[in-house]
Parts: C-alpha cells; structure tokens; sequence
C-alpha cells in the first residue's frame, strides 16, 4: 500500500478510490464484471498522470488506462495487482479556435459535449455513434474509433491534430500540433492513435473541426439484392455530388428483429425485403440540397433500384430511425449469450462471406442466430451471433471465413483482449513482430494496459 499513498500525495485524497468505490466498476465491456483493481486513480491534470506513471515505472507497476468504458473489446479488464488511471476528471474542453477550425481538449472529455461545443461555434467534430453521452475523446484516439460517418469525413486518426502523451516512464510528450500540413520529421501522434493505451496515456488532443452543415436530408430505403446495395452506394456517391455522409446497412434479420420481435421501434417500412439501408446527406444549401435529395431517390426508385423508401419529414423522425440503428444493447441484453463482431472486408466478397458465415453457423450452432448490419459505406459490417454458448468456435468460423478474404477482424472498435488471440488472422507475422518493436521501445517494462492487443 506505501504506492498508494505515494499516490494520495500526488492526487489528493478524492484522486484515488479504493475497495467498494473500485469494485463497483466493471471489468469488461458492456459494463460486466466487477474491477479487481488495486485502486483507481484520478488524476486533474497531466503534470498528475505524469508524476503517477513516473512512480508505477520506479516501482514496477502495472497501470490499466481508463476512458468512458464504452470499448466493446475488453480493453479495460484488470488483474488484482493493476492500477487504474482513469482520465474521468480531464474532462476540460480548453479552447476553440473559430478561425483555424481546432478544439483542444482533455483526453476525458466525452463526446457529446465535444459535439455540442462546436456545433455552437458553427463547427463540427465529424466522429459520432451510439455511445456519444459516455465515450472519451481519449479513449476514442486509443481505438481509432469510427461511427456513422466515415464514408465521408474518415475515422479518429483524420480528426486529431495533435496530441500530448504520457509515457510508461512518466516522460510528456506534447504534440499539440494545430496545423493540417506539419510534416517535420515522424509524426509521433499516429504512434499513440489505435495503440489501446499500450504505448502511452492520450491526456490532450487538438481536434480538427468542419463547417457545420446547414442541412441534413435522410431516408431509409429497402433493396431486394446486395448487388443493389453495392450498386446504390456507388451510384448516391456520384449523384449527392460528394455530400453523402452515411451508409448504414441492415440485413432483413436486423430490421425485422429490432422492429417485429422487440416492439421498441417502430415500422418505418415493411419487414419483408432483404436490405434496408439508412442513407444521409449534409450540405450547406437547404432548398438545393432537399430538392436534389428527393430527384435523386425518386429517380432511382422510378429505375427499380429501389425497391421502397421513406424519407424522414422532420429531425425528430430521423431521431427515430437512427435509434434503431444505435440500438445494440437491446441485442446484447435480448440475445443472450451473445457474440458480437466488429469486422472490415473488401464490399466485393461481402455477401458470399455473410452467406458462407451463416450457413456454417447454422451447420454447427443450429440453435444460433446471426444479425448483420453495419457501416458499409466504409466496408466494415457488425455481426451479432447468439446464442453462443461455445463463444471460441463461433469467433473461429468468423474470423477464419474473413482471413480468407484479407479482412480484418477489428474495423473500429480495437483488439483488447477480446480479439487477441485473432490478431494473426489480419497481420502478418512480420507487422506483429513490428508491434512488438515499438512496444518494447518504448514501454520495455510491459507496465501499459498489460496482455492487450499482443501477448508479450
């Protein structure tokens, strides 16, 4: 306990919990389990996180980085012996430049408040998903995150700017670069972005901001064959003249569970088609922007290529339509125990890989379901398997059916230690042998979020 203290002296008493304020803390996604923690520790400022790393290194202790708890990858799990630095209380949105076009924050800030802080400048801060009232822009840069719009404005790592670190031996790294252009010498922030906390504690970030929309038009349209919804997503790239920014497909089983089995969300269409896809587009000219949305779907829907529309006649109906998409914790919670998979694979081979998937599944688990949905405007589909009561053998027929066809096990959500033992089945030996390299560099010590993404 004589680190603990050590600990009060750099935090302060409110700085650090123990016994029952740690174990009412998960320790896995999905806020399951209870931390086993030593102590979580709540550090204000980087000067703190700083002082605390310095201290773990002097005493050769493990230290599990904490953001909102809304990874889906087990990237937050402790062992008995870890500390938690949890970044809760770096919350700070410090400054918005209106020109530039920047925000910089704590790493604790949480996404929604992010949002919000721009949209009131005439800004905004393109990553969004389901968790935004609880997800950290920290933990947000750890994983890379993506979200509904990466068809349009990319994943976490186009956003970040710059950023300040804390090393494993406490040493600071600031790179609160501002600029889009700074190619002077290794940009070291890509080495912290997607590293899961492995190799340093994201505490500031310089977020880069786009001009607001002044518009927003969407529609939820059904398709009767995948080549249509492939076909679709090439041909609204082209036609909404760069402006789509969301491409969320649903496969019939998504759709008809969400809408026929759970009764929370209402029937914005049939449930009898094979495709659903939930569409959006932002622009900067309203009346413009309205009538070209309507040509270009009514167009498309004289052609056949769509089978059936509704396009939402005000933000609240969208509201309505984009919670069920987000909704993944009724699936989590109905269908029990369930698998979820967060997989990337090229558009070509997605529906013999779907198909493939669940017509194994169905040989093997015959009592198992698969949903399927996702962001396939970026390649990268969402599978929910329940239920899987042999949780090892259903991940090997997914992952091993997408290796296959060079996906990738992780699209946006991370490895952790959930999908550890996977890694191989999207990076060579030679990339993970490189992992490794930069892990022992620059934490030789193994002291940062121990066992994830690679044993060491």
């Amino acid at each position: 306990m004589e680190i603990l203290q050590s600990i009060v002296e750099i935090v302060g008493p409110s700085g650090l919990l123990k016994g029952d304020d740690v174990s009412s803390r998960p320790n896995y996604s999905w806020g399951m389990g209870n931390c086993p923690a030593r102590a979580i520790v709540r550090p204000a400022t980087t000067e703190q996180v700083s002082r605390v790393m310095a201290l773990c290194h002097q005493e050769n202790q493990t230290v599990v980085p904490w953001g909102g708890l809304s990874g889906l990858v087990n990237g937050i799990t402790c062992e008995p012996e870890d500390i938690v630095i949890s970044l809760e209380r770096m919350n700070a949105i410090e400054h918005l430049d209106a020109e530039a076009g920047t925000l910089t924050v704590q790493s604790g800030a949480i996404l929604q408040n992010v949002q919000e802080a721009a949209s009131e400048a005439g800004w905004l801060f393109a990553i969004d998903f389901g968790a935004r009232g609880s997800a950290h822009i920290g933990g947000m840069i750890g994983t890379n995150a993506g979200g509904n719009s990466v068809v349009r404005y990319g994943m976490m790592r186009e956003q970040v700017l710059g950023l300040e670190a804390v090393m494993a031996d406490g040493t600071v790294i600031s790179s609160m670069n501002e600029m889009l252009k700074n190619n002077a010498g290794y940009d070291i922030k890509h080495l912290f972005i997607g590293s899961e906390g492995t190799l340093g504690i994201v505490t500031r970030a310089v977020l880069r901001l786009r001009p607001a929309p002044r518009t927003v038009q969407t529609a939820f349209v059904a398709l009767n064959t995948f080549s249509e919804v492939a076909g679709l997503l090439r041909q609204l790239g082209t036609d909404f003249e760069g402006k789509l920014s969301s491409f969320e497909v649903m496969w019939r089983n998504h759709y008809h569970y969400m809408v026929e089995e759970t009764g929370k969300h209402q029937a914005f269409l049939p449930t009898n088609y094979p495709y659903y896809v939930l569409l959006e587009t932002e622009g900067s000219d309203p009346e413009r922007e309205e009538e070209l949305f309507m040509t270009v779907l009514g167009g498309l829907m004289e052609e056949g290529h769509i089978a059936d529309a509704v396009i939402a006649q005000s933000s609240q109906q969208a509201a309505q339509i984009w919670e069920m998409r987000d909704d993944v914790e009724t699936l989590v919670h109905n269908i029990s125990p369930i698998a979820v998979f967060d997989i990337s694979l090229p558009i070509r081979e997605m529906e013999n890989y779907i198909s493939g998937v669940e017509a194994e599944l169905q040989r093997r688990f015959p009592e198992a379901r698969m949903i399927t949905f996702g962001h396939l405007g970026d390649g990268n589909i969402h599978l929910g398997v329940g239920p899987a009561h042999d949780k090892h053998a259903v991940e090997t027929i997914v992952y091993e059916h997408l290796a296959k066809v060079k996906g990738s096990i992780s699209a946006e959500h991370g490895i952790g230690l959930e999908k550890r033992d996977f890694l191989h089945c999207s990076r060579s030996p030679e990339e993970i042998a490189v992992m490794k390299s930069v892990k022992q560099a620059l934490d030789p010590k193994h002291l940062l979020n121990p066992g994830k993404v690679f044993k060491v």
